[in-house]
């Protein structure tokens, strides 16, 4: 017999302010927080072969959900989403989480691009660098079009509780292949934090 094949699905709700016109992070940020632009993104993440999503360099998985955001609205259904987890960037200093989904506002495809930076700079901030989702709005079917907007979107503590709760392990036979999938992804998360962690002197720490 084969080896059976299983899989890691979780749903993540990130939000934060996003202000249309800006191209800036923080500035856009600074600005949709003054005027109440706040975006919400619901992510379903869906890894359907763990195996094979540990040994591909690039960390592919499938993204689904929906947007809130009060200048489009609310429950704007998503469309060609990509998720990455520890994608590396060249550097061996730093790591990309990327959250990207299209979705169509009156009749034009726009499309959202998240990137979180593990240890994008020297010192030990893991929680910041994992919940921490620099954000663009971009014309287009990609991130490629034009900037349309942008701010920051952070996982509080009560949505990675959320986070956690929704996790389940798809495929597997029985208590132990569960079991054991979860364990091979946690692992596998915290040596990727590991690893980045120990790739920045200890003097910068």
């Amino acid at each position: 017999m084969g080896q059976t094949v299983t899989g890691i699905a979780f749903s993540e709700t990130m939000s934060g302010g996003v202000r249309l016109g800006e191209s800036d992070f923080r500035s856009g940020e600074h600005k949709a927080r003054q005027a109440g632009d706040i975006l919400a993104m619901h992510a379903r993440v869906d890894i359907p072969d763990l195996e094979r999503f540990i040994h591909d360099p690039e960390h592919a998985g499938a993204l689904a959900g929906s947007i809130d955001y009060p200048p489009f609205g609310n429950a704007i259904p998503s469309h060609n989403g990509r998720f990455n987890l520890f994608s590396p960037t060249g550097r061996p200093d730093s790591k990309l989480m990327i959250y990207e989904m299209g979705f169509v506002l009156h009749g034009e495809p726009c499309y959202l691009a998240g990137r979180k930076v593990v240890l994008d700079d020297p010192g030990l901030d893991m929680w910041s660098d994992t919940t921490t989702l620099y954000t663009r709005l971009h014309r287009g079917e990609d991130d490629s079009g034009e900037i349309i907007g942008a701010g920051i979107l952070t996982l509080g503590l009560s949505e990675l509780m959320s986070l956690l709760a929704s996790m389940e392990v798809t495929g597997g036979d029985g208590v132990k292949d569960k079991a054991l999938t979860l364990a091979r992804f946690g692992h596998f998360f915290l040596g990727q934090l590991w690893d980045s962690y120990a790739s920045v002197p200890e003097s910068q720490r």
